[in-house]
């Protein structure tokens, strides 16, 4: 597919980019634009052929490459040749905005192509106006719209205050002077509030809402269909292609998907794909769900039906109630027989190689028996609805009929997230494939109580059956995809085709003029407490107090600690992640040094990347230590499990490439622009000591070297 017009096309591109811009041609763009191009070549024309390799590139592109002007202008001819939509899915909201607001209207403007974009965003950012209308029904907000968990019971009795909120937002959708979308709200917006007038998949009507034409996530839907671009973030592809894929965006099958930030899709993943149960507040749900359907009695005489599946609810979710309540005490007799750290205020139980233990198990398989019922009994009345708002009945409230469509929509949703969970505690993992990671937390204080959770440890088969067989192509691209200089890690985790393309390309940047420092220590973190004070000790000497630094911890317990120790020498100049939020660290950091000043933050894994502190922002980062894994990690524990079951080193194939990635991270916060000079000092002699330490060393950009 990848003709010689198509190729200069892309070169034509390219170069006018880089010479209106007056930029200069980088090697490493170049060649992941090549890469690409080559990759997504691989696409037939006809949708029915059988690609003789997968179209899936993997691409690590160093800080600095550009890799947004070299993905943009590699995929979009080719997807407009090819007749698909190119979906580009960030990590985070910034870069989302970034890449519609700015990157992609200079793109279009400077390079001579041809292509318009939407940015397209979940149920839940938009307003939903059958909500809206029936919270404005009643002046105590008492609208018979049933809360989808008990927490939101709350949200919704205190809607009466918001109502100037609500009368607002429907005189500026009237006025056409908002969009219903949340983030073009020109106020800020109490959570709760918003929560009450919105929706997600199981609560909407869809093209049967007498609203559906005003509808504003319709309306913004139906701007994706004729876009030759997507924008969207990595949550909401994984939301449509765990419906199905289509649902909201275009079906895999037409759409090429680029992932940047893509290091985060496997854990992104199987985040989506977890099972989740909090007990009693699932008891307390169907509770009251089952007190409050009687009031739906007037429909069940006027659509034909639907008053048996409503008369045979409240008992059966009474009889699921009653076996969460022995659950529930099946599994604190768990919790009696094992020993926890006492100073945690959560406890988690996980189960060996998922295995529950069989009095739970056999518990869990009436479970999903009892709530399959609840799920069978609420299907066939939100069919019996849907076909009631599909007709129209002269004698029929229709107002009624979608208050309890909406309901019943709602309840479907989450009764069917239950019966999930219960499924998988129910069933025996196959041997020889890995298995699903099962574990049980009792939560302390105020919000005492058990929630068992399920996941898979790896995101392969997930992605393999939903993304990389289906999608018409694929580019994956990040400055971290690689561990000790292999892809092995991202296709354990994320089952990425090995005939896929997997290339590394360099950062512009100049490695040389930084320095990669490890001083002499006579103690390593093997020794937590020994570790504390050689930091506590060695600090004031290594941080300069007219500089910008950036100091990394991989524990929060070490961080407080280190602080007390030093706040009397260094106080006045540190900030330390939690005492503001993010935003207002890196503020006042970047004032700190605005201003002539030495600023110094002391952070977590959130700063060790995504964090931009180019120039004397940042001319110094410190390492604490090798960022390992937490141990008490279930999912990781699980994954840890599984590999040495097979005979194979967990440490060496999990623990030690994680570590590795985490520290080229960390490492990677220092030089931001091709000018950018520094210090990165780690204060962790095992990457010296260690055999493993030797080959996390030489994962590192080639800075230069100073180890003591």
């Amino acid at each position: 597919m990848l003709s010689d017009e198509i190729k200069d096309q892309i070169r034509t591109a390219y170069t006018a980019i880089v010479e209106r811009k007056g930029l200069s041609p980088r090697w490493g763009q170049r060649q992941m634009i090549a890469e690409i191009a080559n990759t997504l070549g691989r696409i037939p024309e006809d949708p029915d052929a059988i690609p003789e390799s997968s179209a899936v590139c993997v691409i690590e592109a160093g800080t600095g490459t550009g890799k947004t002007i070299a993905y943009a202008v590699a995929a979009i001819p080719l997807a407009q040749a090819l007749g698909k939509r190119l979906v580009v899915a960030t990590a985070t909201i910034a870069l989302q905005e970034q890449f519609v607001d700015k990157d992609l209207p200079d793109i279009r403007s400077h390079s001579g192509l041809d292509f318009d974009f939407v940015l397209a965003k979940g149920r839940r950012r938009y307003v939903c106006l059958s909500k809206l209308d029936r919270l404005m029904a009643d002046s105590e907000g008492d609208t018979q719209l049933l809360p989808l968990y008990p927490d939101e019971a709350a949200q919704a009795s205190s809607a009466a205050a918001a109502l100037p909120v609500y009368t607002a937002m429907i005189d500026a959708l009237g006025r056409g002077q908002w969009d219903g979308d949340r983030d073009n709200w020109p106020d800020a917006l109490d959570e709760g509030v918003w929560l009450a007038a919105t929706t997600d998949h199981s609560g909407c009507s869809g093209r049967r809402c007498p609203n559906i034409s005003q509808c504003s996530f319709y309306r913004a839907r139906d701007a994706l269909q004729t876009a030759d671009i997507i924008v969207t973030n990595h949550d909401l592809v994984l939301s449509d292609l765990a419906l199905g894929g289509g649902a909201i965006l275009s079906p895999p099958e037409d759409s090429i998907y680029i992932f940047d930030e893509g290091h985060h899709l496997p854990d992104k993943a199987l985040s989506h794909f977890s099972g989740f149960c909090r007990l009693h507040t699932t008891v307390q749900w169907l509770e009251e769900s089952g007190k409050l359907l009687p009031q739906a009695a007037s429909l069940s005489a006027s659509i034909l039906g639907l008053g048996h599946p409503l008369s045979q609810l409240p008992e059966a979710m009474e009889q699921s109630a009653d076996g969460l309540r022995v659950a529930e005490q099946q599994v604190a007799a768990l919790f009696e027989d094992h020993e926890f750290d006492e100073r945690r205020d959560d406890q988690v139980l996980r189960f060996e190689h998922g295995e529950v233990p069989s009095a739970l198990r056999e518990m869990a398989t009436t479970l999903a028996g009892s709530f399959q019922q609840v799920v069978d009994y609420l299907t066939r009345a939100e069919r019996l609805l849907e076909s009631a708002l599909d007709e129209e009945f002269a004698d029929l409230p229709r107002d009624d009929v979608e208050t309890w469509h909406l309901n019943i929509g709602a309840m479907l949703g989450r009764a069917e997230s239950v019966l999930a969970l219960w499924q998988a505690y129910a069933i025996e993992d196959i041997a020889g494939q890995p298995p699903m990671a099962r574990w049980i937390t009792m939560l302390g204080g105020d919000t005492f109580g058990f929630d068992l959770r399920c996941s898979p440890i790896l995101a392969a088969d997930i992605l393999d059956e939903t993304l990389w067989t289906r999608a018409a192509g694929v580019v994956i691209t990040s400055a971290t995809l690689s561990a000790l200089n292999s892809f092995e890690r991202f296709i354990l985790h994320s089952g990425s085709p090995r005939d896929g393309v997997y290339k590394q390309v360099a950062s512009p940047f100049d490695y040389g003029s930084a320095v990669f420092s490890v001083p002499a220590m006579d103690c390593d973190p093997s020794d937590a407490t020994a570790h504390t004070q050689a930091l506590i000790d060695m600090l004031p000497r290594l941080l300069d107090p007219a500089q910008g630094s950036l100091v990394l911890f991989s524990s929060r317990r070490q961080m407080l600690d280190v602080y007390d120790g030093v706040e009397a020498q260094l106080g006045s100049w540190l900030l330390m992640q939690g005492d503001y939020s993010k935003q207002e660290v890196l503020r006042r950091h970047k004032e700190a040094i605005d201003a002539g000043s030495g600023s110094a933050i002391f952070g977590l894994a959130s700063f060790a990347e995504g964090v931009d502190l180019p120039g004397d922002y940042c001319r110094h980062v410190v390492i604490a230590k090798i960022p390992f894994a937490v141990p008490d990690s279930p999912l990781e524990a699980a994954l840890a499990e599984w590999v040495e079951a097979q005979g194979r080193n967990a440490f060496m194939e999990i623990s030690v490439p994680d570590a590795a990635l985490r520290v080229v991270q960390a490492a990677g916060r220092l030089l931001r622009t091709e000018t950018d000079s520094g210090l990165v000092t780690l204060l962790d002699r095992r990457i010296i000591t260690r055999r493993y330490g030797r080959a996390i060393l030489d994962s590192l950009p080639p800075f230069q070297r100073n180890l003591a």
